[in-house]
């Protein structure tokens, strides 16, 4: 009886798990897919511009994007369940401040098209993902690695609106 009981519990948290882990990841790419939907096109702007080779193209840009997003969704949700948000009080205001600054890099870009607002976000972007990789490294070691490359993004993303704005 007492081994039945013990199975439904271990079976009742792993449900609630797999909950929370799909929420973790769910909002933030559900957000950033809705943004490049409605955003995305980039048929004013982006693509109608001369862009050096190195431009990554506007598919992949939209890709790499979702691929950042959803490992940050991940990375909290290892520090979440690790009770990292409660020890790090700044840990989840650098991450939904780097989820919302994420998110409008399309907007800006590609409706918008002002490049120089793009960078302006960028660099902040950047600025708070860098600060959700310290908090984050303090707290689970793997949620720190999940980060790294949503820093080469925000980076390369950086440079791309810097070189938009010489363009």
């Amino acid at each position: 009886m007492a081994s039945q009981t013990l199975h439904d519990t271990k079976k009742s948290q792993a449900r609630r798990a797999l909950r929370s882990l799909a929420t973790g990841i769910a909002i933030p790419f559900t957000l950033t897919l809705t943004i490049i939907i409605l955003f995305g096109s980039g048929r004013k702007y982006y693509n109608h511009i001369p862009k050096p080779f190195w431009f990554a193209p506007l598919w992949f840009i939209h890709l790499a994007t979702l691929g950042s997003s959803f490992f940050m969704g991940l990375a909290a949700w290892l520090v979440w369940a690790d009770g990292g948000f409660q020890g790090e009080t700044d840990a989840m205001s650098l991450y939904i401040a780097h989820i919302s600054l994420s998110i409008v890099w399309h907007p800006i870009v590609l409706v918008m098209a002002s490049y120089w607002l793009a960078l302006i976000s960028c660099v902040v972007d950047f600025g708070t993902l860098f600060f959700c990789y310290l908090r984050f490294s303090k707290v689970n070691p793997f949620a720190k690695d999940l980060a790294k490359p949503c820093l080469a993004w925000a980076a390369y993303l950086c440079f791309v609106s810097f070189k938009l704005m010489v363009i």
